[in-house]
């Protein structure tokens, strides 16, 4: 089982992992009629960018699933680490996202990395127009800021999504707080929630954990679909 410890320092982190069992995930996990039943009967696929340093053939087991039948799967590329040194492993996951997700640092170092520039606005519009393997859906791109707005670029057009200010006493820490965006945003989906508001719900729910120690929940997350 995998572990991970957390250093946090005036409401920032730091995380230091060790992917133990994760990391010898093979697409023969997938091949069982156990495995097959759950992902065949799943509307919706989440990949974090860090399953790309472990097996990208997995993964492509899915995303083939997903595009033969007009599914949604969703990327995020997790860390300027991964847009480094696994750029290859990203070019292949990206062709299948229908979502991309990143933060404004991830999405710095795919502009450098790919020579697009330093506006995080253009960089979203170059990475939505990108070649894509189910052209029948145009590709969401969704940058979060922290406490800036959020950017989504779709179809040539950009958005801009407000967060609501936290009061710095009450930030306790920021670790999950992408994970729980992405996780906001992705019930708003499934809900059948337009994109805007699923980009709210989002924010709430980012809002929610980062008022928390970790990420186990004190008390009950009061996200209305």
């Amino acid at each position: 089982t995998g572990t991970c410890a957390v250093l946090v320092k005036d409401g920032e982190r730091c995380l230091i992992a060790n992917l133990a069992a994760a990391n010898n995930f093979k697409p023969s996990h997938l091949e069982t009629d156990e495995s097959k039943a759950i992902y065949e009967s799943a509307s919706l696929y989440y990949i974090a960018g860090f399953f790309l340093t472990v097996s990208v053939d997995a993964l492509k087991i899915i995303a083939e699933h997903s595009v033969a039948n007009n599914k949604t799967f969703c990327l995020n590329l997790s860390a300027p680490f991964i847009i480094d040194f696994f750029a290859d492993q990203v070019a292949t996951a990206l062709e299948y996202a229908d979502f991309v997700f990143c933060n404004e640092s991830e999405a710095e170092a795919y502009g450098k990395k790919h020579e697009l520039g330093t506006d995080l606005k253009e960089i979203a519009l170059k990475i939505a127009a990108s070649p894509k393997k189910n052209e029948a859906k145009k590709r969401y791109v969704i940058f979060t800021q922290g406490s800036s707005s959020t950017i989504v670029a779709h179809d040539g057009k950009v958005e801009e999504y407000k967060v609501v200010p936290l009061p710095k006493e009450e930030l306790v820490d920021t670790n999950g707080a992408g994970d729980a965006f992405v996780g906001g945003f992705l019930a708003g989906l499934l809900a059948e929630k337009s994109v805007g508001d699923s980009v709210e719900l989002g924010h709430e729910a980012a809002r929610f954990i980062i008022q928390q120690s970790g990420t186990t929940l004190t008390k009950p997350c009061e996200l209305k679909l």
